[in-house]
């Protein structure tokens, strides 16, 4: 297990919108001192100045106001498919004032509404959008002389394609096909940096997932607590869209005040007895390393569910919660499970903020329905 100490010395990466703005500024410096440049630095929208190594960097001579680099996306410490991932940004200088934006190789384009873009645009995030039209705005403003000389014009602007080669293979380890990102991945980052290990994007992509269902017009939302649970969840709800469904991880809590806060008629959470039992005790934080089954709990619950003493003995016994689900079903006491699934009911529906009408359906290992509560 790592120790706390340990976290202190991961490193930080940088979000392929950081990658973008850099490669940006790169190609209108290279512009500038008619040469290929091996770095540049950049403020990051959370204010720090960071540094960027080119991998590439190509002027065209024919085309003085075009140039194209590529940055290596450092993620840092921190797990993710797209570190390691080549970020082409290819600049070009149009008459047209402002910024346009296109979407090379491995880019996606939004195919559906909520996700804060048009649809059929680039799935080129606001924030990072906003970054590189800054790095363009100060470079106008402080070139503008030598911009008019070259192009002859007296407004320009540019256009921005970027590119990822292997894009669209490695957008099939997020869930950008299901929030309506088509044929590659995001460029993304509010704040340009990635901390190892944190919960803010997986949070996003639970609240983006959200506003996706909204926008389509679904008014049910199937939160479901891992890969396993949705797959069992979409067999059993199969007249749902696959939107409804938005996997949660362990952020229960979270993501119930979020659901709560939509204008859905119906949420339902889904899942399996481990998450399950603690949820049954008020813990909305559901990491396994974060939180321990408590059989004296589980066994308390049968007891006042009237389970004979030998069942009860035997789930203080066990060794995980599923252990005991295969206890309780074994001896043929369902109603345990349902009153399981009342608990949670009771703490999800004070947690969300205006309750709709709120399921908790609990499954066995097989994709089975075994208890089910509903307020």
């Amino acid at each position: 297990m790592e120790k706390k100490s340990d976290k202190k010395n991961l490193r930080t990466g940088f979000t392929t919108g950081a990658c973008a703005q850099a490669g940006v500024k790169a190609c209108l410096l290279s512009m500038l001192e008619n040469r290929p440049l091996e770095s540049v630095e950049i403020v990051l929208p959370i204010g720090r100045k960071a540094k960027f190594l080119l991998h590439r960097a190509i002027l065209f001579p024919a085309e003085p106001l075009t140039a194209e680099v590529s940055i290596i996306k450092d993620g840092g410490d921190d797990p993710d498919c797209t570190h390691g991932a080549e970020i082409i940004t290819h600049v070009r200088i149009v008459e047209k004032s402002g910024i346009q934006f296109q979407r090379g190789h491995g880019v996606g384009w939004i195919s559906k509404p909520g996700l804060g873009l048009p649809v059929g645009d680039p799935a080129i995030n606001p924030v990072p959008r906003r970054y590189m039209e800054k790095e363009w705005t100060t470079f106008y403003d402080n070139n503008r002389d030598w911009i008019e000389e070259k192009s002859g014009l007296k407004q320009n602007g540019i256009v921005v394609t970027l590119s990822i080669p292997n894009g669209e293979i490695l957008s099939r380890q997020t869930l950008n096909s299901r929030l309506g990102i088509l044929e590659g991945l995001s460029i993304l980052g509010t704040k340009g940096i990635v901390v190892p290990f944190s919960t803010s994007a997986y949070r996003a992509s639970i609240t983006q997932a959200m506003d996706v269902a909204v926008a389509r017009g679904i008014d049910t939302l199937v939160l479901t607590t891992g890969g396993q649970s949705e797959k069992f969840a979409q067999a059993i709800l199969s007249s749902l869209p696959e939107e409804s469904f938005i996997q949660i991880g362990d952020f229960s809590g979270f993501s119930i005040r979020e659901a709560g806060k939509r204008p859905v008629k119906k949420i339902i959470m889904a899942g399996l007895m481990g998450k399950f039992s603690k949820l049954a005790m008020g813990v909305t934080q559901t990491h396994a390393a974060g939180s321990q089954v408590d059989f004296g709990f589980l066994a308390s619950i049968a007891r006042e569910s009237g389970a004979p003493d030998t069942l009860v003995g035997s789930i203080l016994q066990a060794n995980t919660a599923r252990h005991v689900g295969d206890l309780v079903a074994e001896a043929g006491f369902d109603v345990f499970f349902e009153a399981l699934c009342k608990r949670i009911l009771v703490h999800l529906t004070k947690i969300s903020g205006h309750p709709p009408s709120i399921g908790v359906m609990l499954t066995d290992f097989q994709g089975k329905k075994i208890g089910y509560a509903e307020s």
